[in-house]
């Protein structure tokens, strides 16, 4: 391959990765569609593509929307909460910032593009965080500009009403975490208590495969009585470290080198947490490195 055709697809490769993740919210499952375009990209009629990034987005948005249908069949049997594969944010490209992108990488936004239809998340992306115009997407996806103007539309208010997005300073992040650590390894829960929502969920992704709460839990009552009881006896042997994870401060807990839960968070405007996020899945954790 031409070093320029090669440069063309390794410049667009940080936002296909972006793309496919947050359509699929798996790392893994994003790699293999940007190496999937990356196949394409090599057997096409490069001197026929008057604009590389369009097609390799279109290649890349087609083949995620081709992996959603069978991936939205295989959640229908997943054991307990399913939660996106967690990825480390601290090194985010510059090519990543300049398209918002680390703010679209919340658990807690994953979460809800979830609620949309494959083609209304791939609208929605394209078009609010990967500044895509209208004309474009129909192309991509083979539909009208109106229809597509439609599709967004309705992403957005579908997520308007409930979107979390908001990240609180860091240093009101960083009390959250040392409050979480607190509450597990002393039993102390006050200060904690103070920085959750009264609302506040604790969702946790085993995939069957190791042992994990099956159902979310609801309130503080519930998740203090949780994180102080059942969580400080079962991490009492876990290490723990902070990390950027998935847009924010969380943690990476680690047995023996290897990482075996990541903790995130959601907040509301208040900057009160409103989620705990617990990945547990070894095959979501088989990628992060401490």
């Amino acid at each position: 391959m031409p070093a320029a055709d090669l440069l063309h697809f390794e410049e667009a490769r940080p936002m296909l990765l972006g793309l496919a993740y947050c359509i699929l919210g798996s790392q893994a499952d994003a790699e293999d569609v940007a190496q999937d375009t990356f196949l394409k990209w090599q057997a096409a009629d490069r001197e026929a593509i008057d604009t590389p990034h369009a097609w390799l987005t279109t290649a890349c948005t087609r083949r995620c929307l081709d992996l959603l249908g069978n991936t939205h069949r295989a959640r229908v049997d997943y054991v307990g909460a399913w939660l996106p594969e967690p990825i480390p944010t601290a090194a985010v490209s510059d090519a990543e910032r300049s398209m918002q992108l680390a703010d679209s990488l919340s658990t807690a936004f994953l979460l809800l593009l979830e609620r949309l239809s494959p083609k209304e998340r791939a609208a929605y992306l394209l078009h609010e965080i990967f500044d895509t115009s209208y004309a474009e997407i129909a192309a991509m996806l083979e539909l009208k500009e109106p229809a597509c103007r439609k599709l967004v539309s309705r992403a957005r208010s579908n997520l308007q009403a409930t979107e979390q997005r908001h990240a609180p300073p860091r240093e009101r992040q960083q009390a959250l975490l040392e409050a979480f650590r607190l509450a597990i390894t002393e039993g102390a829960t006050a200060r904690l208590a103070n920085l959750l929502s009264a609302e506040v969920r604790l969702s946790a992704d085993g995939g069957g495969k190791v042992p994990t709460l099956l159902e979310p839990l609801h309130g503080q009552t519930a998740v203090l009585g949780f994180l102080a009881g059942r969580l400080s006896q079962y991490w009492a042997d876990y290490q723990w470290r902070e990390a950027d994870i998935n847009g924010g401060c969380g943690f990476m807990m680690h047995r023996e080198g290897n990482v075996v839960a990541t903790v995130t968070f959601s907040y509301d405007l208040a900057g009160q947490a409103t989620d705990i996020f617990i990945v547990r899945n070894p095959d979501k954790l088989a990628r992060l490195t401490l």
